[in-house]
Order: C-alpha cells, then sequence, then structure tokens
C-alpha cells in the first residue's frame, strides 16, 4: 500500500498573505532553514504545497501523513530537538513524537522505507556544509 503518488509531482505556489494578531505577530510559525527544507522536500514528493504542510489548520490524511513524515525528517534525519520542530510546524512537542512512532512504524513496509530514505538522503545533502 503506497502513502503516495506512484509519481511525485511538484506544486509551487506563492507563499499566501497571512492575517496577523493584534500585536502584529503572524499567526504562521516562522521556519528555521533545515524544517522548511523537509517540508518542501516532503510537499514536492506528496504533490502538495508547503502551505499546507505547515498550514495550522487540520487536513486531510494524505497532508497529515506528509506534515508527520517533514516532522520525522527534521527529528531524526537532521537530528533536531522536538521543541524545535514542532515550533516550526506550529505543533506541540508531543505532536512530534506521536508523528515519529507513526513513521517508524510505517516504515516496516519496505516500499515506503524506501521513499523515506531517499528523501532523507537529499535532506541530509542539502544540509551539509
Amino acid at each position: 500500500m503506497s502513502h503516495f503518488p506512484a509519481e511525485p509531482r511538484v506544486v509551487f505556489s506563492r507563499p499566501s498573505a497571512r492575517p496577523t494578531g493584534a500585536a502584529g505577530a503572524s499567526h504562521a510559525p516562522a521556519m528555521s532553514v533545515p524544517c522548511r527544507l523537509a517540508a518542501a522536500i516532503v510537499a514536492a514528493h506528496a504533490g502538495c504545497g508547503v502551505e499546507a504542510l505547515v498550514g495550522l489548520r487540520r487536513s486531510t490524511a494524505p497532508i497529515a501523513t506528509a506534515r508527520q513524515l517533514a516532522m520525522y525528517l527534521a527529528h531524526v534525519g537532521l537530528g533536531l530537538p522536538q521543541s524545535e520542530v514542532a515550533q516550526a510546524f506550529g505543533r506541540d512537542r508531543s505532536t512530534v513524537a506521536y508523528a515519529c512512532r507513526r513513521i517508524e512504524d510505517l516504515r516496516d513496509d519496505p516500499a515506503f522505507d524506501r521513499h523515506v530514505a531517499r528523501m532523507e538522503a537529499c535532506l541530509r545533502w542539502a544540509t551539509e556544509r
């Protein structure tokens, strides 16, 4: 069972204007470059926009799985603390922990594991100094 489309497609979209609160602070989380790269790699593979992965609203199951994978790659693949990943994605640390457990369980499927391994290698290459 595949969790992604057979042929990955890239969806480019312009950043939408985010509403600001009374103090002028944006409701959208500020993402670090490594977290944004993880989200971009997963979004390209899943065929959705990065905004869908970092949006503050609940979403469909495929988008939720893609978001969990992006959080997993940022934490496990890059070694970022769960609290930093949670802040970047606008979620709680326990949500990142759950995402990591769920992706680890899904990696029991060899095809899914190959997809994740490729994305992890791409992410590590892109963040090398």
